[in-house]
């Protein structure tokens, strides 16, 4: 390969490695990978039979949404 090409592959990659990583940390200085609801989520179901009991709601929340949408659909 020709050393010019050599040269704008490795100032291309350059630059868009810092590109990169400047968006790594304004996403960790603006709090984009913070979880909120982790530390109130554990103390909410901190037992076995609680989390069978969301896991159970979720299910039934899905089944819900999919006969909405099934409902939804015109028949063929």
């Amino acid at each position: 390969m020709s050393e010019n090409i050599m040269i704008l592959m490795l100032s291309v990659s350059t630059f868009l490695g810092a590109l990169g990583l400047i968006a790594l940390l304004w996403g960790v200085k603006t709090g984009q990978f913070d979880d909120h609801s982790k530390f109130l989520d554990a103390a909410r179901y901190d037992n076995e039979e609680d989390l069978r009991d969301a896991a159970m709601m979720e299910e039934k929340k899905k089944a819900r949404e999919k006969q909405k949408k099934e409902k939804c659909m015109p028949a063929d």
